[in-house]
């Protein structure tokens, strides 16, 4: 039997061993990128927080259609909302104080539905002259003029309750992944989330999924971003037309 001699035992050692190492270290870096969040994502968890609100406000402002759900505290009240808005009109119900009536806007209409118990609380139609039984379960004409309509088409616009409602306050700042019903998120904060906080959908296009307003006026969630629905104007048999002023309370 040939000796081998020591020193290239060891050479030959070193060498297996550096070997060794490479691979693992080759196995280790292929783990650590199947572990990064942003892998086969849209790429928006990489930005800076004001470049993915620019991105998220852009795809909000050019999507044809979008349905939000949830809270607004505005005026001094809490409303429930489940809205669906497009360019040219909306539909959807809103829930304030014990009462929900339904909003519809085709163009620049705006239509109330409620029932009478709703009626019989907005001050004219307490008069027992039967206005409010007229009113149940008809959509109502609200006039341009009219307090209501300032007061609530902006609940069937897309461009104004968008405008008013994606908009963080303070130093915004990224605030980890995160997940909303199986989307993958990237969250942006305002304040250290004081002044809001914004789940952006890090699949497909970086739309908004999930608002929490500043100073806890309300949680809204995003869905349906570009189906498309129709608003059509209801049958004349559906339809009152009050006047120039609604009851109002």
């Amino acid at each position: 039997m040939t000796a081998i001699p020591q020193g290239r035992t060891r050479r030959t050692a070193r060498v297996t061993a550096m070997c060794a190492l490479a691979v693992t270290g080759v196995a280790v870096l292929a783990g650590c990128g199947s572990d990064d969040p942003d892998t086969g994502t849209n790429g928006v968890g990489k930005l800076p927080a004001d470049k993915i609100q620019a991105k998220t406000r852009t795809a909000a402002d050019t999507a044809p259609a979008v349905r939000l759900a949830g809270t607004v505290d505005t005026g001094g009240r809490t409303y429930q909302l489940d809205m669906r808005l497009k360019s040219d009109g909306g539909t959807g119900s809103v829930t304030s104080q014990g009462a929900t009536f339904q909003l519809l806007r085709v163009g620049q209409q705006l239509y109330l539905k409620a029932d009478s118990d709703f009626w019989n609380h907005a001050g004219d139609a307490a008069g027992g002259d039967g206005t409010a039984g007229k009113l149940d379960g008809k959509y109502v004409k609200v006039p341009q003029g009219d307090p209501v309509y300032k007061k609530f088409s902006g609940f069937t616009d897309k461009s104004v309750l968008l405008d008013g409602l994606l908009t963080l306050h303070g130093t915004l700042a990224t605030d980890g992944h995160h997940d909303q019903s199986g989307t993958p998120t990237i969250r942006i904060t305002g304040d250290k989330g004081s002044g809001g906080t914004l789940d952006v959908s890090l699949d497909g296009t970086p739309y908004p999924l999930r608002l929490v307003r500043a100073g806890g006026a309300g949680t809204l969630s995003f869905s349906d971003w570009g189906k498309d629905f129709t608003v059509t104007e209801p049958a004349k048999g559906e339809t009152v037309d009050y006047g120039k002023q609604l009851p109002t309370s």
